[in-house]
């Protein structure tokens, strides 16, 4: 989970508790940021990373078989994509190179690694409704895509839902509020991802949108995803 926008003492732990999640790992702070980790089986090794100065968005754990798995909440970068006029978009900039860095100098392609997050970047020309018009609005610009492609080849990231959806099939995880009829407008973007590394590629055997949460009652503009191993 990312964005949950709450302290760590108000956390819904007995709710979520109750549905079976019995591992909890949260990072949280008020009304910003905050990141989460719900488990029905056990696991190990919490860290918690600061990125260009921000704070409770990763954290990540050890699960069995030796798998790291990572979730980011990457900043979202404000409205202008331009890093003089908005410090929000350096910030967000400063983070994708921190973070590739990081990767670079402690992981290996071999290491066994899932990543999740919202990435808040759509690298692909399906991964938006507009390619076009898109292109100098945050989160498709050119930059951005550099950056979170650097990320990937780092360490040879496979995208899993690319994997099982073709590149050139329209493929979204978020519709904006604005939007009245969501659906019928269908103006959506990909901004959120999981990533595997080289060992765990060919353990991936599906991954899917839940698209239907669009339309749960007081729904996020993001909808899950979602994806599913053969350990």
């Amino acid at each position: 989970m990312q964005e949950t926008k709450v302290q760590d003492h108000e956390f819904p732990l007995d709710q979520l508790h109750a549905l079976g999640f019995k591992f909890i790992e949260i990072c949280g702070e008020k009304s910003y940021n905050g990141v989460a980790i719900l488990s029905r089986i056990a696991f190990s090794d919490v860290t918690m990373r600061k990125f260009a100065g921000d704070s409770c968005r990763h954290i990540s754990i050890k699960l069995s078989n030796d798998i790291e798995l990572h979730n980011f909440y990457i900043p979202a970068g404000g409205d202008i994509p331009d890093v003089d006029l908005n410090p929000k978009f350096a910030n967000k900039l400063q983070y994708l190179d921190e973070v590739t860095n990081w990767f670079s100098q402690n992981r290996s392609p071999q290491d066994k690694m899932i990543l999740v997050g919202d990435l808040n970047i759509s690298p692909l020309e399906h991964d938006v409704w507009s390619h076009k018009q898109l292109l100098k609005e945050v989160s498709h610009t050119p930059i951005e895509i550099e950056k979170l492609k650097k990320w990937q080849n780092s360490l040879n990231w496979c995208d899993t839902h690319r994997e099982f959806t073709p590149e050139d099939q329209k493929l979204y995880s978020w519709w904006s509020y604005r939007n009245r009829d969501w659906r019928k407008s269908n103006r959506g973007r990909r901004l959120d991802h999981i990533w595997v590394s080289d060992p765990l590629k060919s353990k991936v055997t599906n991954a899917w949108i839940l698209k239907d949460a669009r339309d749960w009652e007081s729904p996020s503009d993001h909808v899950p995803v979602l994806a599913k191993f053969s350990l």
